[in-house]
């Protein structure tokens, strides 16, 4: 039957509307069970998806899509960061709206995680454009692929909005929540061929350490300083690096100061012991696989007999102060240079301070610590490769009087301290051995009283040696005349 304009006049009524409507909602079920009876699923399945598609790309031909993958390079392995980046950001974009979620709790974290599923687009608003964001996990039966990775889709106008804006939004926020909620890692070389990798739970911080209040200052600002100053780093052209030398007794705290110093920064440590290094070359590999916004740790520098060759048992500590020292340690250096031997050398570890290799990554910081800073190479101590020298002497007052106020919340006047202090000033005691006394008991009377004990038992016994020796000295002297 054929309708002309002037019979649709016809349909002016309700009636006639129904009627319409009537007949067209009758013709679409009998072309619905026609389908489903003649046509099979799975051609009905395909024929859907390219209607899907065909109006979807007719809708959206002005939508252009980036694709991120996990891994930048496959055959190196090497990873992409703005992969991490979304997978940790989007998660933040998740609302209630959302039907498909991924819930997890990790041994890391005290709360449950949320994650992007690959079945739901995620939208992100970004000054007032939305951006579609969709995982591709190879999980769909179509797809048969391991390859992990995030399409992100948005008008075209806005490509350069994405590149110079959204992008790096999303990658600071990455930044930041990572510094906020990072898990540090401890990581030791094995084997010549990688770090082992642990959390670092070590639980010190500046708050807590025993240090000088005027020192522990000292040494928090200049972390400041350095976190701070790339631009300046980069305008002089040095590398963007600092080298801490810790030097004291045993039990002075240098383990915990490193400890200190990663919860601050929210830094990796990297426990490097010279004696596993085999040759200049693997501790270069060594070097190349730590990550930028790390702490490299040598310890006990004065320990390692390749280290310390050339060292001199009866130079001054800091004899490199002077113009001729430092003459001689460059002429000394050029001697170990000789060497092209495949074997660890103090050149070769000169050269990951100072050299060509201390610029390999950025925003790291070295530290070497010793209980004889006497015995350590003239060459290492020099301006540039250690640049801040940190003594962490024996316990005295001010430090005191922090280890009080952590273990016993004593944070004014006691009868006993007084006494106690005394004793410090006059007699070397170490943090750690006044550590372990205070957590003898929680009672605070109880606690300083048996410290006080301890001190000056200690005390006596030490003033009673060296009065032996000393009359054992003179008694020597006087037979030899």
């Amino acid at each position: 039957m054929k309708y002309t304009f002037s019979s649709l006049a016809g349909f002016r009524s309700a009636s006639s509307w129904f009627e319409v409507y009537a007949t067209f909602s009758t013709f679409m079920m009998l072309l619905r069970t026609i389908m489903n009876d003649l046509i099979p699923e799975n051609v009905r399945s395909f024929i859907i998806t390219k209607l899907k598609a065909f109006f979807s790309y007719s809708k959206s031909n002005n939508m252009v899509s980036l694709t991120i993958n996990q891994l930048w390079d496959d055959r190196n392995g090497d990873s992409n960061e703005l992969y991490e980046a979304a997978l940790y950001y989007l998660p933040m974009k998740i609302t209630r709206t959302y039907k498909s979620l991924k819930i997890g709790k990790q041994n890391e974290h005290e709360d449950l995680v949320f994650a992007v599923d690959a079945k739901e687009e995620v939208v992100d608003e970004f000054e007032g454009i939305k951006f579609n964001w969709m995982l591709h996990d190879g999980s769909n039966e179509e797809e048969k692929s391991s390859k992990r990775e995030f399409k992100l889709s948005f008008d075209e106008k806005h490509r350069e909005i994405v590149v110079k804006k959204y992008i790096p939004h999303v990658l600071g926020a990455y930044q930041t929540m990572q510094r906020e909620r990072r898990i540090l890692k401890l990581k030791s070389w094995s084997d010549g061929y990688y770090w082992n990798e642990t959390d670092l739970s070590h639980p010190a911080t500046f708050e807590s350490l025993g240090l000088d209040p005027e020192l522990k200052k000292t040494i928090i600002d200049d972390l400041e300083k350095f976190f701070k100053r790339k631009e300046m780093y980069k305008k002089v052209g040095k590398p963007w690096k600092r080298g801490y030398l810790l030097y004291g007794p045993p039990g002075t705290g240098k383990s915990s100061l490193i400890a200190a110093m990663a919860n601050y920064l929210k830094f990796d440590v990297y426990d490097l012991d010279l004696n596993s290094i085999n040759s200049n070359s693997e501790l270069m590999s060594a070097m190349r696989e730590t990550s930028r916004r790390s702490i490299i740790v040598i310890e006990d520098i004065d320990c390692n007999k390749e280290v310390n060759t050339r060292s001199n048992t009866h130079r001054e500590p800091y004899a490199t102060d002077s113009e001729d020292d430092i003459g001689n340690a460059k002429v000394d250096d050029a001697k170990v240079n000789d060497d092209k031997g495949e074997k660890f050398t103090l050149s070769g570890l000169l050269n990951c301070v100072d050299g060509l290799w201390s610029s390999y990554g950025e925003e790291r910081i070295m530290i070497f610590t010793t209980n004889h800073v006497e015995k350590i190479d003239p060459a290492l101590l020099r301006p540039g490769r250690m640049d801040m020298h940190i003594n962490l002497s024996f316990l005295k007052a001010k430090a005191f009087r922090v280890l009080v106020s952590n273990y016993l919340d004593i944070r004014d006047h006691h009868p006993l301290l007084e006494q106690i202090e005394d004793l410090l000033e006059k007699t070397e005691f170490t943090p750690a051995e006044v550590a372990e006394q205070l957590l003898r008991s929680e009672d605070p009377d109880i606690a300083l009283d048996q410290l006080l004990k301890f001190l000056t038992e200690k005390s006596m016994k030490r003033q009673a040696k060296k009065a032996a020796k000393k009359s054992n000295e003179t008694e020597i002297l006087l037979q030899s005349k």
